[in-house]
């Protein structure tokens, strides 16, 4: 699978670990929420780098107190249509403020890229062959107005909604 982010494909220097694997000697981790209930003494007081996947519906108040332990957090997007995972990157972005890296994956889609950055995700882990031939071809979305806030720099921002726009 491919990572993009910040504009461009780059190697991926995190891993997936499965339920039941132990806990690793060394960070760059990306593990399930039920992994971390069950292993989270291991890492009190330790500066390791984390990762958390978090399954569409799950909860954010299942996890909200340890999101200053996670660098990144990866939400699912188990189907194209299945959006809930927009909503709750919106939730950590403005309610919960998270500042980390913010990655979809799962059915990652061309056409739902700019959306997602909007909803603040930042990184996008692909799977889809058409999908990666498009984003490596230049194409990230094709809308150019919106009518609800996003997250990062629109013109104009504050005033006549219909008309905001990346800038």
């Amino acid at each position: 699978m491919a990572l993009f982010k910040n504009g461009s494909f780059i190697d991926d220097p995190w891993r997936a670990i499965a339920d039941g694997e132990g806990v690793p000697a060394a960070g760059h981790v990306i593990f399930s929420l039920d992994w971390w209930n069950d292993e989270r003494q291991a890492f009190e007081g330790s500066n390791v780098p984390l990762g958390l996947r978090i399954e569409a519906g799950a909860r954010i108040e299942d996890f909200a107190r340890d999101i200053h332990r996670f660098s990144v957090i990866a939400l699912a997007f188990p189907k194209f249509t299945d959006g809930r995972a927009f909503s709750t990157a919106v939730l950590l972005r403005g309610r919960y403020g998270y500042k980390g890296e913010l990655r979809a994956v799962g059915e990652v889609l061309t056409d739902q890229i700019q959306l997602m950055r909007r909803c603040g995700f930042d990184a996008f882990e692909i799977n889809d062959p058409v999908t990666e031939a498009e984003v490596r071809g230049g194409f990230t979305g094709g809308m150019s107005h919106f009518y609800q806030p996003g997250f990062g720099p629109e013109a104009p921002s504050g005033t006549r909604p219909w008309a905001r726009r990346l800038a």
